[in-house]
């Protein structure tokens, strides 16, 4: 419908008002979950925003959710974020990188946290288009 109205593909942003102006929507009565959507910008940037139940939003540079989310958040801090790091050299992060890191972040969360599932599909999503990949996170 919007690409039929504008006559251009939605932006992560333009998705993530509108996800914002759903969840406000139902603010007296909301949905009990926390979004994150993930995409690119207009400039071909990497662009992640998280969400509140009644649709409050901002945009950041990595993001954890879920039940498993106090235990992945500090981690992704300290790996991505390098929070509370002295005499460190931040180098950019590359995707081989970023994907060992999100497998050994969600398997360590399926051993300590019983919500977690059993396997995690990751989307790569890249300038060349999306790519699945899926990862099983219990070997019991």
């Amino acid at each position: 419908m919007y690409k039929h109205s504008n006559n251009k593909t939605m932006t992560s942003g333009a998705i993530a008002a509108m996800l914002s102006t759903i969840l406000y929507s139902r603010r007296f009565f909301p949905y009990y979950v926390y979004n994150i959507i993930g995409g690119l910008d207009e400039e071909g940037k990497g662009a992640v925003y998280s969400f509140d139940p009644v649709g409050s939003y901002q945009r950041d540079a990595y993001k954890a959710g879920g039940s498993a989310s106090a235990m992945l958040q500090p981690l992704l801090d300290n790996q991505i974020g390098y929070k509370n790091m002295q005499n460190v050299e931040q180098l950019p992060l590359t995707l081989e990188k970023a994907l060992q890191l999100v497998k050994d972040v969600f398997i360590s969360a399926a051993e300590r946290d019983v919500y977690t599932g059993d396997a995690l599909k990751i989307c790569i999503v890249t300038k060349d288009g999306i790519r699945e990949e899926s990862v099983p996170l219990r070997k019991d």
